[in-house]
């Protein structure tokens, strides 16, 4: 049966509270899921759901288990997924796009049951394989089959104690020895012990290590990659030379066994450096091997871009629970009045709550539909590069537009989802702070997602480099048309917010004023940042620190900015669409008024300071606009939610239950929970010393 003629696999959501405010909805929720998310991964997301609500394995969990039993549940986990094969095999002989799609989907519904074994499953399977097939070749394939078929366990060694993103000065190194034919590993000290490995700590026996590579003649040939054993796979205990270890309890994903490896001399053969780019000789001399541009490109664009889309796909979905569980509280709480002696209203209806929680929930929809869009694009350039070559050079520019828009929108994502977790734990009041109610689980173990495969501000630099090169060439260079605008940059900074006002006739709730303003706000960033940086070169200063001294209120802003637009440029055009029905048109519209309006307010000094505005305005113009769409969203605020939410065993919070009984909730996880109501085994170590001579 083809995918689109098979039933909704979207269940019905019970009768209970929350149908007050669902009636209200003049939308089907599950037509939104549908706009909102593929209905091809919708169905994936189910499917594993369904499977692992079987597994006992899986089973949510009412208390924090001790960190090693955290380990073992989460290396247990990702043996029984092997076993599930939840990837059926016939989407292998489909293409890249939709095969890669397809396992995406299914690492979006392992995340949100249990992260740490998703990550786990992302770094020695995913990552490790990418990563292998992007830099290695046909004498790997053992290794790679290996990992892919969980033979062995398998980590990606990157990052030592005294290096993250600075990569190129990592200080580990491989050095030939042609007498043998082997690479010398060796760690100088301790600084330069790989660290934060995740799958290293207890169970890894294979690694991808990054090493400076020295040959006999004495020259360095920079950071090579070579596969290294760890561990006997059979016993995983460490091959003599190795000193590894797990780092110790963490904030939160202590699942993953993040640990630390130094290696004293340690030797491995030739065959073990991944030689797709560069290579040695049995003699030991090193010799490139760039022979068919356009596919390397594509591998190295795979192997770096997929973790992190990766990361926007699981943060968007944690984004997405985080609302769901505020919006539907904020449902059923009831806290005062119109009247001193009369009924309670629910909290919900507070303008102060509803500005508070709704940006964060039209922020979910606005980012699930630019993280597909953006994965689309990849995936389809991926697929491209990996079938020919030709065209190498618009390859190129696509290659350095995807970066770019990687680069800002992984900070946009990860950031939105960690400060929407910390509104809606204290949106939820004391009962947030509940470990039952699940805000605690997600803030943790998302956190690291904004440090991970590329700290957040640092990645910032890299998407505002790529605007500031576009801004100063002489043809801008963007074929997914992101930076199209800066050709018309004369145009947009001669505009203002009364110009813009008086040619859209006086409104300000519309897309087109919205994609107004940030053109400006991006053209002018873009011009202040060169301007500040010309002013420094005339200066004498030297480029580092003009760069570096260019970040705050410039540069970092425009990375931002560059995101938020393309998010709303995605969403934008997907509301166009032909499948829309009329009656989801309002409220889609109301979602990308919110986050616009939003994201403009959040950037009003610079508009300001640019001389975009004068006077109170255009901030009182933006204020209103979105504190009026905050209150046209409240009678279908719930729906959206809903729209959004993942079954209640996957969400997994007593305070956000889809059957709305949120006290029945509360009273049965409080009353239940073990040894609740027991006298305390030590009582008689804290009964007065007194009274204790009385008994």
């Amino acid at each position: 049966m083809p995918e689109e003629d098979k039933p909704s696999p979207i269940p019905d959501l019970p009768r209970g509270p929350l149908c007050e405010y669902r009636q209200r909805a003049k939308f089907s929720w599950k037509a939104l899921k549908q706009v909102l998310e593929d209905p091809n991964v919708i169905r994936i997301k189910y499917d594993v759901w369904q499977k692992l609500e079987r597994e006992p394995l899986f089973a949510p969990l009412t208390n924090t288990l001790p960190v090693d039993q955290q380990k073992e549940r989460a290396a247990k986990q990702v043996k029984r997924i092997a076993e599930l094969k939840l990837d059926p095999q016939e989407i292998y002989s489909m293409d890249y796009k939709y095969r890669v799609r397809y396992l995406m989907s299914i690492n979006e519904a392992l995340h949100a049951v249990c992260p740490s074994m998703s990550v786990k499953i992302a770094l020695g399977v995913g990552l490790f394989t990418n990563a292998l097939l992007a830099m290695g070749s046909e004498r790997h394939s053992a290794i790679y089959n290996a990992a892919w078929n969980r033979e062995i366990i398998t980590c990606l060694a990157i990052t030592e104690v005294s290096h993250g993103s600075n990569t190129k000065r990592c200080r580990t190194t491989a050095t030939y020895d042609p007498k043998t034919q082997e690479f010398i590993i060796n760690t100088p000290d301790f600084e330069a012990a790989k660290c934060w490995v995740g799958n290293l700590g207890k169970t890894g026996s294979m690694a991808l290590l990054f090493a400076i590579l020295h040959t006999s003649d004495g020259q360095n040939h920079g950071l090579q990659g070579f596969l290294v054993p760890i561990r006997d796979p059979t016993t995983l205990q460490p091959y003599p030379g190795v000193i590894v270890g797990d780092i110790g309890e963490k904030i939160g994903l202590n699942g993953i066994d993040n640990g630390f490896v130094m290696f004293n001399n340690y030797r491995i053969p030739r065959e073990n450096m991944l030689n797709r780019a560069g290579d040695v000789t049995p003699e030991g001399t090193y010799e490139s091997t760039f022979t068919e541009p356009g596919k390397i490109l594509g591998a190295v664009l795979e192997s770096f871009s997929a973790g992190r889309l990766g990361i926007m796909q699981e943060s968007s979905n944690t984004l997405s629970h985080a609302t769901v569980i505020a919006v539907r509280y904020a449902a059923l709480r009831k806290q005062f009045g119109p009247e001193k002696d009369g009924p309670e209203q629910s909290v919900m209806e507070y303008q102060l709550h509803q500005w508070r929680i709704f940006p964060y929930l039209a922020a979910a929809c606005v980012l699930k539909a630019s993280v597909f869009s953006l994965t689309d694009i990849y995936l389809a350039t991926v697929q491209k590069s990996q079938k020919d070559s030709n065209g190498f050079e618009l390859l190129s520019q696509i290659v350095s537009e995807l970066h770019a828009l990687v680069s800002s929108s992984k900070p946009l994502v990860t950031w939105t989802a960690r400060d929407a977790i910390q509104e809606s734990r204290e949106a939820c009041g004391g009962h947030g702070y509940l470990r039952a109610a699940n805000l605690g689980e997600l803030r943790n173990n998302h956190d690291p997602s904004c440090t991970y495969e590329g700290d957040n501000n640092v990645l910032g630099q890299q998407a505002s480099n790529w605007l500031l090169r576009q801004w100063k060439a002489a043809k801008v260079e963007s074929p997914v048309g992101t930076a199209n605008f800066i050709e018309r940059r004369e145009a947009i900074l001669g505009s203002s917010f009364d110009a813009i006002v008086r040619a859209s006739g006086g409104a300000v709730e519309s897309a087109e004023f919205i994609t107004n303003c940030y053109e400006w706000l991006m053209c002018w960033l873009l011009h202040s940042t060169t301007e500040q940086l010309q002013h420094a070169d005339k200066d004498g200063t030297d480029r580092f620190k003009a760069r570096n001294d260019s970040q705050v209120y410039r540069a970092r802003d425009l990375s931002r900015a560059y995101s938020e637009y393309y998010a709303l440029e995605c969403f934008r055009k997907r509301c166009l669409r032909e499948d829309i029905a009329e009656n989801l048109k309002p409220v889609l519209s109301n979602v990308y008024l919110i986050y616009g309006m939003w994201c403009i307010d959040r950037h009003l000094a610079t508009f300001y300071a640019g001389g975009f505005a004068v006077g109170p305005r255009f901030a009182d113009a933006i204020r209103s606009a979105l504190l009026g769409a905050c209150g046209q969203l409240k009678d279908s605020a719930v729906a959206v939610a809903d729209a959004i939410a993942p079954p209640d065993w996957v969400l997994n919070s007593v305070i956000a239950k889809s059957d709305g009984r949120l006290y029945e909730n509360i009273q049965n996880v409080m009353m239940t929970n073990p040894g609740a109501m027991e006298r305390a085994s030590w009582w008689k170590d804290i009964v007065p010393s007194k009274m204790k001579a009385k008994l």
